[in-house]
C-alpha cells in the first residue's frame, strides 16, 4: 500500500532543514517546542496578507533569532523600520504571555523571496486571496498556473481546490496540473503548501505543489531559483548546524 507523505518532511536532511533549529535541556524542551508552535501560529495570523513564505526560528543559549521570508518586505519593515520594531516588541510580549524566558539577545530578520511565483506558500495565499474576493475559481487557478509555469526554474505544478466551489450546495474538488511532479524522487525540489480561503458560504481548501527541478550533491552549482536574499540587499548566510 502506498503512503501519502508531506513533501517537506519527506526531504528533511536530504534537501531541507528544520524550520526550528535549536538544542535545549530536556526540562526546557517542551516549553520551547510549545513556544515555537504558538508564536509561529500567532505570526502567521498577524502577518496574513503580507505574502509570507516561511517563519524560521533559531535559538542558542543566550540568543534567539526569528527569520521571516516574504516577497514584500516593505510591508513588514515599514517606514524607517517602524513596522519591524513594533513586530519585534509584539513577539517579545507574546513570549511573556506564554511564560517563555526572554532571550538576552533577540534578533528579527526579514528576508526577501527572490522568485515569489516559484514559492508554494506565496502562490497558495494568492489563490486564497483571489477566492476571498469572489473571483471565479477556474479563472483564478488558470491565471495563477500560467504565472507559476512562467517563473524561472519551475518544471511542473499542481493546484487542487476542495470545498463549496462557486457556492454549490455539494462540496467537490477541482484540479489543474502542468508539467511533471515526481513526488517519490528524493532529490526533486518540490515545494508544498496548504491554505484556506474563508468565504461566507464555507471554507475552501487550497493545496499546491511546485516542482523546481532536481538538486544534486553540488548545491552551489545548482542553486535553486527560489533562493532568498536579505531585504537590505546584503548577503546573509544562515548557520545550519
Amino acid at each position: 500500500m502506498s503512503k501519502i507523505v508531506h513533501p517537506y518532511a519527506h526531504r528533511l536532511i536530504i534537501l531541507r532543514d528544520w524550520k526550528s533549529r535549536w538544542f535545549a535541556d530536556p526540562k526546557k524542551y517542551v516549553a520551547y517546542l510549545k513556544g515555537d508552535v504558538l508564536i509561529r501560529q500567532y505570526l502567521e495570523k498577524k502577518l496574513r496578507g503580507m505574502y509570507i513564505s516561511s517563519i524560521e526560528i533559531e535559538r542558542s543559549r543566550k540568543a534567539t533569532r526569528f527569520i521571516i521570508k516574504t516577497s514584500r518586505p516593505g510591508l513588514i519593515i515599514g517606514r524607517n523600520g517602524e513596522g519591524a520594531a513594533k513586530l519585534k516588541d509584539d513577539i517579545l510580549k507574546k513570549m511573556d504571555n506564554l511564560k517563555l524566558p526572554r532571550p538576552e539577545d533577540f534578533k528579527l530578520e526579514i528576508m526577501e523571496v527572490a522568485n515569489p511565483e516559484a514559492d508554494a506558500s506565496i502562490v497558495a495565499y494568492m489563490i486564497a486571496e483571489a477566492l476571498e474576493k469572489r473571483m471565479p475559481y477556474r479563472r483564478v487557478i488558470k491565471q495563477i498556473m500560467e504565472k507559476v509555469m512562467a517563473a524561472h526554474g519551475v518544471e511542473g505544478a499542481r493546484i487542487v481546490l476542495s470545498g463549496r466551489l462557486g457556492g454549490a450546495e455539494i462540496a467537490r474538488t477541482e484540479e489543474l496540473k502542468r508539467g511533471s511532479i515526481p513526488l517519490q524522487t528524493f532529490r526533486a525540489d518540490i515545494d508544498f503548501k496548504r491554505e484556506r480561503a474563508t468565504l461566507s458560504y464555507g471554507t475552501v481548501g487550497v493545496k499546491i505543489w511546485i516542482y523546481r527541478g532536481k538538486i544534486f550533491a553540488d548545491k552551489k552549482a545548482t542553486k535553486s531559483a527560489y533562493s532568498t536574499a536579505p531585504a537590505s540587499g546584503r548577503e546573509n548566510k544562515l548557520k545550519t548546524d
